[in-house]
């Protein structure tokens, strides 16, 4: 298939009957078909095309997860256009300005959630002509249109014209772009990706290629829709498989639209489901708080049984091997005793969970491979639609990010662009029919990126002997030692947060330095909590000095001699530590809209405070800076 355009039209022609969205918009979730969606698609595409919409004219989409998302989506590749997806998190409207701008767009379709977001800028976009709100929210202006009010345009449009809207949507080729999904832009402004019919199509069956997706899998995408991973994985992977994807209760604000996702899990009782770190994160300190609470007799089975089923798993790849095969029978009774327990909590039908935007700490792996609903990291990027490896049921390595996706090309180059052997680090460079057609309006970024066919990936990783791709970080990540030598942060910053219920984000720096240092900010709950359990107060200068000693001991466990001395290189551990009484968020630009760490702007904004890391007085955990800080964060009083 070259289209998604006929990947839908075959999917509602095999599964026409099989429900395809699942949505909670009152008391319970209700399913819509591939048949109602497919009606749904015409009567909006035609209604496009009624607004004059033509081939090639680009149309932003602005929504959290909802059935209209996908409808809105498929209705615009009808109509033959672009769809230009935009993050719900885009919060400054010079963020949104310039995407609508670059990209030419002559309509957005926006969510009542969002769409106070663009009324200061729709009057000042000279190519923006509609506003098509999803919702009703107030008094309309003569740029703004209701949804419905293009749906019965579009029901106009079929009676009158039916082989024009039937001629418009078989005109599709597969080179013909599908989507322009811009990046993060945390260096420079952002690039818009173009993804094609073909690009996307090719990696749905890149996908199906590592695992199997029957048409009764079903999942709740937790991840934003625009997420290119969520996007693909998700949505189109599901599609293709006649399978069904269920959206979060949208709640009055983010943050309880968040709070319903726990109960819409145990309501939608998904097969599997998409995540990033961050989730992962929140998921592991959820069921790690949860026993807590039922006490100390419960978490020591807990940890007893975590222990267990560590040493029988191994990375997966030698699960149950050799002395291994004697702890089966203890991995059955406390998997039924306790972790079958945890698994309920997510619906009791989780098979695994597919990790990917970014590192996925190792340790995380195997938390959730031992409550038995793995967690199997896999490595993309947008600009490759975006999936290029994965671990998956059949075939997996714990730390590694899995095996390529059929038909498609990958080597290890190094500065030169010279292939490296398999086992030594370069850069990886892929190709294949799910690699970009270049960035829009941008050829030097273009032919700076893709060069004869191939795409330099900007990322750092080597393959092992048994065909397991290991992704090491970005090159723009690198720490460097003053002597040259290279080594990505990410995956000692994943274990520091991970691993430590004290520490919340941490960055490391070191720019040709003599040795690394690291911002670090605390997870203030979990002090204050242990301070109580020391009778320390969070006030004084006692338990401020406890907390920042406990934070440094936290690191110091992957010091030689310490419970995590295997882990990592010592060189690249940190000798210095700034602790930090405000958080990296995507309200400060501090993160990006995927959670990343934007590292050249948090240091940046600690500039002062990373060259104070590097003086004799800051070696001392309780020296000064990080003395005003603990009680910043302990009292919530900013000096």
């Amino acid at each position: 298939m070259q289209t998604i355009i006929e990947l839908f039209e075959e999917s509602v022609s095999k599964f026409g009957s099989n429900p395809l969205m699942l949505e909670k918009k009152h008391q319970k979730y209700e399913s819509t078909s591939y048949n109602e969606i497919r009606q749904a698609v015409f009567e909006f595409s035609a209604g496009l095309m009624s607004l004059g919409i033509k081939k090639g004219d680009r149309i932003a989409l602005l929504s959290e997860g909802r059935n209209d998302w996908v409808i809105s989506e498929l209705a615009v590749l009808y109509a033959g256009a672009i769809n230009i997806p935009l993050s719900v998190k885009l919060g400054d409207a010079s963020e949104i300005r310039f995407r609508l701008a670059h990209s030419g767009s002559r309509i957005i379709i926006i969510s009542g959630g969002h769409a106070h977001k663009i009324n200061d800028l729709k009057h000042e976009l000279p190519n923006l002509e509609k506003v098509i709100l999803l919702d009703k929210t107030g008094d309309l202006d003569s740029m703004d249109i209701l949804y419905e009010t293009v749906r019965q345009k579009g029901r106009d449009f079929l009676e009158k014209e039916p082989d024009k809207f039937n001629e418009r949507w078989s005109s599709i080729k597969g080179d013909d772009p599908a989507n322009i999904c811009y990046t993060s832009g945390t260096t420079a402004d952002p690039k818009g990706i173009i993804l094609s019919h073909r690009n996307y199509t090719a990696n749905v069956e890149q996908a199906r290629s590592l695992m199997d997706v029957p048409e009764w899998y079903t999942t709740l995408l937790i991840l934003p829709w625009d997420h290119a991973f969520a996007h693909t994985a998700g949505i189109y992977t599901l599609i293709g498989s006649g399978a069904s994807m269920a959206s979060i209760q949208v709640g009055s604000t983010p943050i309880e639209t968040l709070k319903n996702i726990p109960g819409n899990i145990k309501e939608v009782k998904p097969v599997f489901l998409l995540s990033v770190p961050a989730l992962a994160k929140n998921f592991r300190k959820n069921i790690e708080g949860g026993v807590r609470q039922k006490g100390p007799a419960v978490k020591k089975l807990f940890d007893i049984g975590l222990r267990i089923a560590y040493a029988y798993n191994g990375t997966g790849w030698n699960k149950g091997r050799g002395f291994r095969i004697l702890l089966k029978p203890f991995v059955k009774i406390f998997d039924g005793v306790v972790f079958k327990k945890v698994r309920e909590n997510f619906g009791g039908r989780l098979k695994f969970f597919i990790g990917g935007g970014a590192l996925l700490d190792i340790e995380l792996q195997r938390f959730f491979y031992a409550l038995g609903i793995p967690m199997f990291q896999g490595y993309g990027l947008s600009e490759a639609s975006p999936i290029i490896s994965s671990n998956s049921e059949s075939k997996h390595k714990l730390g590694s990010s899995g095996y390529l996706v059929s038909n498609l090309e990958l080597k290890i180059c190094d500065e030169k662009k010279n292939e490296l052997p398999t086992g030594e680090k370069g850069e990886i460079v892929v190709r294949g029919e799910n690699v970009m057609k270049g960035y829009w309006n941008n050829k030097e970024a273009t032919e700076s990126t893709i060069i004869d066919g191939w795409l330099y990936t900007g990322d750092m990783g080597y393959m092992d002997k048994d065909g397991f791709l290991y992704v090491l970080g970005r090159f723009k990540s690198l720490l460097i030692s003053d002597d040259g030598e290279k080594y990505s942060p990410e995956g000692i910053e994943e274990a520091f947060t991970g691993q430590s219920r004290f520490i919340d984000q941490c960055m490391l720096y070191n720019n040709q330095n003599p040795y690394t240092v690291a911002l670090v900010v605390p997870n203030k709950e979990a002090l204050k909590n242990w301070l109580k359990e020391k009778n320390l107060r969070p006030d004084t200068r006692a338990g401020q000095e406890a907390a920042l000693k406990l934070i440094e001991n936290e690191l110091h466990e992957y010091r030689i001699g310490r419970k995590y001395e295997k882990m990592f290189p010592q060189r690249w551990l940190p000798a210095s530590i700034g602790v930090l009484d405000e958080g990296f968020t995507e309200s400060n630009n501090l993160l990006n809209s995927t959670l990343k760490i934007v590292r050249g702007r948090i240091t940046e904004k600690y500039h002062d405070r990373i060259n104070y890391l590097y003086t004799t007085e800051s070696k001392d955990i309780c020296n000064p800076g990080n003395l005003e800080a603990i009680d910043s964060l302990m009292t919530g009083e900013r000096k």
